[in-house]
C-alpha cells in the first residue's frame, strides 16, 4: 500500500476499477497518498494487485478499512448499482466522507438520502473518460487538465467540500463548483445527447452499406466515438439522467425536423449548419482559453456555495 506523506489528507477508498475508478486509483496512488479499491469481479481486482496496487473484492474488508482510516469514500460503479451499495456504506462505513464520479448528480442525491441520509456526502463528476472500459483502459493521468464539478447546494457542508475538492486538484483538475440540477441539464446537453447522437449516426451509417463504411472516415469516426462505449454503460447514465436528457432530446429533434423541412421545401440547411458552427467557435474560444480562477470565496464563510456557483456560471473556475 502506497503510503501518503501528509497526514492531514485522509485515505482514499475507492469502490469500482472500471475506467473512471482505477484511473483515479493510480493517479491517487502516484501523488503518494494512501489510497486502495474494491473491484466486484476478481478479474479488475487481480489486475489492480498485479499492477501494484491495493484491491479487493470483499467489500467489508474493504469498508473495514475504509472507517478505521476516516477515509473518503469515492464511488465508481454504474447509478444502478446505488441501492445495493449505498445500504453497505452505511452499515460498514457510516462515518467516512463520502463522494460519486457518478455521471448525473440528482439521482445520486435522491440514493443517498434514501439509503445513507446521515452521510457526509457531497457529489462530484470528472468530465474525463474514453468509450474503453474496464481496468485495462485506466490511465493515471485521465484528469490532467479535466473539469471535475464538485456539488455546492445550500446545504453543503464545507469540510467534506473542501476534502473532496482537494482530491480533485491533486490529480490535475480543475475544479467547477455547480448545483446538482443545473449539472444535471448542463451534461444532458453537452454529454448525454452526444451519445444518443452518435448512436443514431452509427446507426444509419451502418444500415447504409459495407461501401459506406468502407468510405467513413474522420467525420464518422469522430463522430461516433462514443458510440463504442459498452451498451449497458451507455444506458446506466442515459436512463438515470432521462428527465434533462428528454428536454435536450426533444429540442435536438425540433432542430433537425426544421433542418429536414428547410431542405425538402427550399433545398437548403442554412440555419442549422449556422447555428452549429457559431455554436462549435464558441466552445473552441472557451477551450482554447486560459480559465479564469474564482476568487473572493472563503469556502465555509457566510454565502460561499452561491457564490461559487455564481462564479462557475461565469465560466470561472476553483483553482483552491
Amino acid at each position: 500500500m502506497v503510503v501518503t506523506t501528509d497526514a492531514s489528507l485522509p485515505p482514499i477508498c475507492v469502490l469500482g476499477l472500471g475506467l473512471i475508478g482505477g484511473s483515479l486509483l493510480r493517479a491517487v496512488a502516484d501523488s503518494g497518498r494512501e489510497v486502495y479499491g474494491y473491484n466486484r469481479s476478481e478479474a479488475g481486482a487481480d489486475a489492480a494487485v498485479a499492477a501494484g496496487y491495493t484491491a479487493s473484492t470483499d467489500l467489508e474488508e474493504t469498508l473495514g478499512w475504509a472507517a478505521a482510516g476516516d477515509a473518503l469514500i469515492v464511488v465508481a460503479t454504474p447509478a444502478t448499482t446505488l441501492d445495493d451499495l449505498l445500504p453497505r456504506i452505511a452499515e460498514l462505513a457510516p462515518d467516512c466522507r463520502l463522494t460519486d464520479v457518478v455521471s448525473v448528480k440528482e439521482a445520486v442525491t435522491r440514493a443517498v438520502a434514501r439509503h445513507h441520509p446521515t452521510a457526509r456526502y457531497v457529489g462530484g463528476h470528472p468530465m474525463a473518460g474514453t468509450s474503453r472500459s474496464g481496468w485495462s483502459a485506466t490511465d493515471p493521468d485521465l484528469f490532467r487538465g479535466a473539469m471535475w464539478m464538485v456539488s455546492t447546494g445550500d446545504d453543503a457542508d464545507a469540510d467534506t467540500w473542501h476534502t473532496i475538492a482537494t482530491l480533485a486538484l491533486s490529480v490535475g483538475s480543475l475544479v467547477v463548483p455547480a448545483a446538482d440540477d443545473a449539472h444535471d441539464r448542463a451534461v444532458a446537453a453537452i454529454s448525454h445527447l452526444p451519445h444518443l447522437t452518435a448512436d443514431v449516426t452509427a446507426a444509419v451509417g451502418a444500415g447504409e452499406s459495407g461501401l459506406a463504411l468502407r468510405l467513413a472516415a474522420g467525420s464518422f469516426r469522430d463522430g461516433t466515438r462514443v458510440a463504442g462505449t459498452a451498451p449497458a454503460l451507455q444506458r446506466a447514465m442515459l436512463e438515470a439522467n432521462g428527465v434533462a436528457l428528454l428536454n435536450v432530446l426533444s429540442e435536438a429533434i425540433d432542430r433537425l425536423t426544421a433542418a429536414r423541412d428547410e431542405l425538402r421545401d427550399h433545398g437548403t440547411v442554412e440555419v442549422l449548419t449556422d447555428d452549429g458552427h457559431r455554436a462549435r467557435l464558441a466552445y473552441d474560444e472557451v477551450a482554447g482559453a486560459e480559465p479564469s480562477a474564482i476568487t473572493g470565496v472563503t469556502v465555509g464563510a457566510d454565502g460561499w456555495q452561491e457564490e461559487l456557483r455564481r462564479q462557475a456560471h461565469q465560466g470561472k473556475v476553483w483553482m483552491g
